[in-house]
C-alpha cells in the first residue's frame, strides 16, 4: 500500500515536471504516464529535456502495444547508463559536434606540419637486439589488451599454410614471450601474463566459444578475460535526434562507438587495480588482424621501458595517400592565440600527441590519411602528401598498437573515467548539409587516449620496418583489387603472403640463403609470394632467437615450405626444396640437416567467383588460392630426448 501511494506521488511529481517542460512537447507521453514505472518516467523527462519528444509521437493509447513502449525505455536505460555521463551527456556532445562538422570547422587552423622525430629501428642491427631484450624482461610485467569489437575477425587462419587462427597465434604469442621473460628475470617467481579481448554484440559469444572448444589455446581460463562494450545511440539529423529503427518504432538505432571504448571497460572492471597491486608496469593494446605486430612487440616494449615513455605509439613507414594516419609534428603560427584545452577540444584532431610542449605550441599527433594530404597543401606543400627518395612518406604510420606505462595510465583514467575524446563523420545527402544519407553516431578511437593528457606526459613512438610488423587484413578482396597500384591492398591475400616475407626475411638476416619470391596475382592483387615459411612462437619470438636457431650453410628455394612446431629445433647446413614439416616436444632437441627435395606443397590460384570454387570455404576463396599439398617430409618428436634429422 505504501509503495502505490510512492509510486503515485512519484508520478504526480512527474505530470507536473513533464507540464512544466511543456504541456505540448509530448502529449502522447504524457497520457502513457500510468503505465510507466518511476524509473521510466524519469527517463522520459530526461529525453524532452534533451529535444528527443519525437521518440513518443507515435505512441497510441495505454493498452496498445505497452511491453514495446516500456522495451524502448528499457533501452534508453541500457544506452544512458553505459555511457559516461549519460545519455544526456552523449547528446550535449553532439549537437556540438554536428555544429563543428556543418560549420566546416578546421581544428588545424594555425598549425604548421612538419616531420617529426622518434625512435626508428632496423630490424637485425645491435640497437633492435638490445631493445628486443629489454623488452623481452619486460613481458613478466605486462598485461595485453586485444580490441576486437565491431565485427572482429580473430577466428580468420592467418595463414593456410597450418591454418593457424588469429586469436591462436595471439596467444601463443604471450605465452611463449612470458616463457622467454621468466628465463631472462632468472629465478624471480613466473606470472600469469593477463590477457583481455574486448569483444561486442556480434563477437563476445564467438570469441568466447572459440576460446572454450580450443582450451583457450593453452591459457589458463582465469588469464582471460571478456569485456564487452555496448553500442551507442545513431543521430537521425543535425539536431541529434535520437534516430529510431525504420522497421520498430520501440527500437533506437544503434552502432559501435569505437575502440576507445577499451580505456572505460579496462577502468570500470577493476583490472587496472589488481594489476598495479600485482606489479604490473605495462599495458599493451592491439587491434584483431595484424598477423606480424608481435614480431616487433618485444623491440617496442624495450623503448618503452628504457625511454620511461608513459605512451608508445608503435609506427611504420607508410606510403602517401595510404590510409592510415601519419604521426605528424605540429607547430602554432601564433604562440599567444594557441591552448592545449583548445587544441584538444576538436572532434578531428585525432590521436593528439602532446610530448612536453608548453601551452599546446606544438604537439605530435596522429593525423588521419585523408586531412594529412589537404593539411601539406594549405601550408605551403603544393603536392601535399609525397612519397620522399626512400619510396615512403615522411610522416610514418599509426598502427594503433600502444603501449602504456599503468601507473600514469591509471591516474589519467581516475580522472577521466577513461572517456575518450570523440568525433562524427555524418555523410550528407547534399552540399547543405542540412540532411544525413544515413543516421550517423559518435565514434572515439583507442589512439586518442593521449588527449586528455598533460604536457608534460612522456609520450614518444617507435617506428619499426613496415614488412616487420604491419600487415593488416581489413579490405574484402573486391574493395583489395581496386587499391591503385603501388598501394598495400590489407586483405587476408596481402596478409599471407606477408607473414612468408617476414619469417623469410627474418631467415636471411639470420644468414640463410632464401630466394627471391616470384610475383602472382591472386583475386586481382598482384603479390610477391615468398617461401612458405611458418614457426610456431616458442621455436622464436625474437630475432636473437632466429639467429641462435640457425647455424651454417642453409638455403631454402622459393617453391618451398617450411613448417617448424616446436621449441629446440636447431636448423644447420639444410638445403630444402620442397615440404618440410617438424614438429617436437618441449623437451626433444632436434637437429634438422642435409638435403631436403621432393615435389612440395604448391600454391595454386582459384576464381573466387567460379561456380566450381563455391565448395571451398570463405577463408580460402577471400585468399583467392589453395595450397596443394602433394609431398612432403614431415616428421614429428613426441619423446625427450636428442634427435638428427637428416635425410
Amino acid at each position: 500500500m505504501a509503495s502505490s501511494a510512492v509510486d503515485s506521488a512519484i508520478m504526480k511529481l512527474a505530470n507536473i515536471q513533464l507540464n512544466e517542460l511543456s504541456t505540448s512537447s509530448s502529449p502522447n507521453l504524457q497520457k502513457n504516464l500510468s503505465i510507466l514505472p518511476p524509473d521510466q518516467i524519469e527517463l522520459g523527462k530526461m529525453l524532452l529535456e534533451n529535444g528527443q519528444g519525437h521518440l513518443f509521437e507515435n505512441w497510441p493509447d495505454p493498452g496498445v502495444d505497452d511491453d514495446d513502449k516500456k522495451a524502448l525505455l528499457s533501452q534508453v536505460a541500457v544506452l544512458n547508463s553505459s555511457y559516461p555521463g549519460g545519455l544526456a551527456s552523449y547528446i550535449k556532445t553532439a549537437k556540438e559536434l554536428l555544429a563543428d562538422s556543418k560549420a566546416g570547422k578546421n581544428p588545424f587552423d594555425g598549425f604548421t606540419p612538419s616531420v617529426p622525430s622518434g625512435e626508428v629501428l632496423t630490424c637485425g642491427d645491435d640497437n633492435f637486439i638490445k631493445y628486443e631484450e629489454t623488452g623481452v624482461k619486460q613481458v613478466q610485467n605486462a598485461a595485453f589488451v586485444l580490441v576486437a569489437g565491431g565485427l572482429g575477425n580473430v577466428a580468420l587462419p592467418m595463414e593456410t599454410t597450418t591454418g593457424t587462427c588469429f586469436l591462436q597465434h595471439y596467444i601463443e604469442s604471450i605465452l611463449s614471450l612470458s616463457e622467454a621473460s621468466c628465463r631472462e628475470a632468472q629465478g624471480e617467481g613466473r606470472r600469469d601474463v593477463p590477457f583481455v579481448i574486448m569483444t561486442s554484440d556480434d563477437t563476445h559469444e564467438r570469441t568466447l566459444q572459440l576460446l572454450e572448444s580450443n582450451g583457450y589455446y593453452g591459457m589458463k581460463p582465469t588469464q582471460v578475460k571478456l569485456l564487452k562494450q555496448e553500442k551507442v545511440a545513431c543521430l537521425a539529423d543535425n539536431d541529434a535526434r535520437l534516430a529510431l529503427d525504420p522497421n520498430n518504432k520501440y527500437r533506437i538505432q544503434t552502432k559501435p562507438h569505437g575502440h576507445g571504448d577499451v580505456h572505460a571497460l579496462l577502468y570500470s572492471s577493476g583490472l587496472l587495480k589488481e594489476w598495479k597491486d600485482a606489479g604490473l608496469r605495462w599495458v599493451l593494446f592491439f587491434q584483431d588482424t595484424n598477423g606480424l605486430l608481435f614480431k616487433a612487440i618485444p623491440s617496442a616494449l624495450g623503448v618503452s621501458a628504457t625511454k620511461e615513455y608513459h605512451v608508445n605509439s608503435l609506427a611504420v613507414p607508410r606510403k602517401a595517400k595510404e590510409a592510415i594516419g601519419g604521426i605528424t609534428k605540429l607547430t602554432h603560427t601564433d604562440v599567444s592565440s594557441c591552448s592545449y584545452s583548445a587544441a584538444v577540444s576538436s572532434s578531428m584532431l585525432v590521436g593528439l600527441y602532446p610530448n612536453n610542449m608548453t601551452s599546446g605550441r606544438e604537439m605530435v599527433i596522429n593525423v588521419e590519411y585523408n586531412q594529412l594530404d589537404p593539411l601539406l597543401r594549405a601550408t605551403g606543400h603544393p603536392d601535399g602528401d609525397v612519397n620522399s627518395e626512400t619510396g615512403y612518406s615522411p610522416y610514418p604510420g599509426n598502427i594503433n598498437q600502444l603501449i602504456l606505462e599503468l601507473g600514469p595510465y591509471i591516474d589519467e583514467l581516475s580522472k577521466t573515467g577513461g572517456a575518450i575524446k570523440e568525433f562524427i563523420n555524418p555523410k550528407y545527402k547534399d552540399s547543405t548539409k542540412t540532411e544525413f544519407k544515413s543516421s550517423t553516431r559518435l565514434e572515439c578511437m583507442m589512439q586518442d587516449y593521449p588527449k586528455t593528457l598533460p604536457p608534460s606526459a612522456r609520450v614518444g613512438f617507435t617506428v619499426t620496418d613496415i614488412w616487420l610488423a604491419y600487415a593488416p587484413v581489413k579490405n574484402n578482396a573486391e574493395d583489395a583489387a581496386k587499391v591503385p597500384k603501388g598501394n598495400p591492398y590489407h586483405s587476408a591475400t596481402s596478409g599471407e603472403m606477408a607473414i612468408y616475407r617476414a619469417n623469410s626475411m627474418l631467415l636471411r638476416k639470420a644468414g640463410v640463403k632464401v630466394d627471391d619470391p616470384v610475383t602472382q596475382v591472386f583475386n586481382g592483387q598482384e603479390v610477391e609470394v615468398w617461401s612458405r615459411v611458418v614457426w610456431k612462437p616458442k621455436w622464436a619470438v625474437t630475432f636473437a632467437d632466429v639467429k641462435s636457431k640457425v647455424k651454417g650453410n642453409n638455403s631454402v628455394s622459393q617453391k618451398s615450405t617450411l613448417v617448424i612446431r616446436g621449441r629446440d629445433i636447431l636448423i644447420e647446413d639444410l638445403s630444402l626444396d620442397g615440404a618440410l614439416i617438424v614438429d617436437s616436444v618441449d623437451d626433444a632437441e632436434v637437429k634438422v640437416e642435409g638435403h631436403v627435395g621432393n615435389n612440395g606443397w604448391l600454391i595454386e590460384g582459384i576464381d573466387k567467383d567460379d561456380s566450381t570454387t563455391s565448395a571451398l570455404p570463405e577463408e580460402v576463396r577471400i585468399r583467392g588460392f589453395k595450397i596443394n599439398k602433394m609431398d612432403q617430409l614431415q616428421q614429428s618428436y613426441s619423446e625427450p630426448g636428442k634427435f638428427c634429422l637428416k635425410p
